[in-house]
């Protein structure tokens, strides 16, 4: 049974090594109640009496990982602020190895703070640069990546098109992967697929999915399938894991599509749901579970976190008793 499997391979001092790159950001959260309306405008005042920041993004990823067992490398870009060093220190409390995060002085840290009041999410505000690196620092950036690459089990590209996942190189990575047989998964963002050529596996949603394909609608597995396609025949890639919200998750090849249902029975944020699927399925994939194998631990996953506000993780512990559950 899976979660047989899943309890001994996570049991048996098999600690996977995994490198994610991607964009970094910091989530702000800021929480209150809100009684009146304000005298100035038609908007809610919000007394504030608790403050979080938790780390976003690809960190987000790596986060996952932690708390699933993996060790993870974590490379992005910050820029030169006290934002920075708030994601820096974070990534230390999490026990996540942050040698690869580097300065970009030429933009600011990504960070989104959000207020909450209640269970209602009010307003967000970013700050955040989306231009893309320089390439003497992608260049630096590549050479500083290689030999964590060499050593990862798998690697994650966790792009949040913020700048530094760039077409060049995204496809240098995915390259240098595929010449000594590491594996690269995606989360995807944008319309241009091309530059996530070779991988092995791309986990967009069904919006990204159809807006990427140049889809009018996806509103059937016909619909899917047919999108699907048009990714894979553009990217080469072996695996198309499409996450569908209400409906589960797709696994689609040139020749199969295999949907499964959606485990989750609440939902109260979807914030970080897709990290957490991509996190899982890298780490069960380097485990040396099948494809479906891991999109079904993957969706379980999912369906632990969508039940808490903001970027949630959740752990084998958790994953197990969900599987055994349903």
């Amino acid at each position: 049974m899976l979660t047989e499997k899943l309890y001994n391979a996570h049991h048996n001092n098999t600690t996977p090594d995994i490198l994610v790159i991607g964009d970094l950001m910091l989530d702000h959260y800021l929480f209150g109640s809100a009684s009146r309306l304000s005298p100035e405008a038609p908007v809610p005042i919000v007394h504030t009496n608790k403050e979080s920041k938790i780390i976003g993004g690809a960190a987000n990823v790596a986060s996952n990982l932690i708390d699933l067992g993996a060790k993870v490398y974590l490379g992005g870009v910050v820029g030169n602020d006290t934002f920075a060093e708030d994601v820096k220190d974070l990534l230390i409390t999490k026990g996540i190895d942050s040698q690869l995060i580097i300065k970009d002085e030429s933009r600011v840290t990504t960070v989104k703070t959000r207020v909450i009041v209640g269970n209602h999410h009010i307003v967000r505000i970013d700050r955040e640069d989306v231009h893309s690196i320089p390439s003497e620092l992608e260049a630096s950036f590549f050479t500083y990546l290689v030999p964590f690459i060499q050593k990862a089990d798998i690697v994650i590209l966790s792009d949040y098109n913020k700048g530094l996942l760039t077409h060049s190189l995204s496809l240098k990575i995915i390259s240098y992967c595929n010449s000594i047989g590491k594996k690269t998964l995606v989360d995807p963002k944008g319309l241009d697929y091309s530059k996530y050529e070779g991988a092995y596996l791309i986990k967009p949603n069904r919006k990204e999915l159809a807006e990427a394909a140049k889809a009018e609608r996806i509103n059937t597995n016909e619909d899917l399938v047919k999108a699907a396609h048009v990714i894979l025949d553009a990217t080469k890639a072996t695996y198309l894991i499409v996450t569908l919200s209400e409906a589960g998750i797709a696994i689609i090849t040139k020749d199969d599509c295999k949907i499964l249902p959606v485990a989750a029975t609440e939902v109260y944020d979807v914030t970080g749901a897709g990290d957490t699927v991509i996190a899982t399925l890298a780490y069960c994939l380097a485990l040396g579970f099948d494809i479906q194998e891991a999109a079904t631990v993957a969706n379980h996953a999912a369906s632990i976190v969508i039940k808490h506000i903001g970027s949630a993780t959740t752990n084998i512990e958790e994953i197990i008793a969900s599987l055994k559950t349903n």
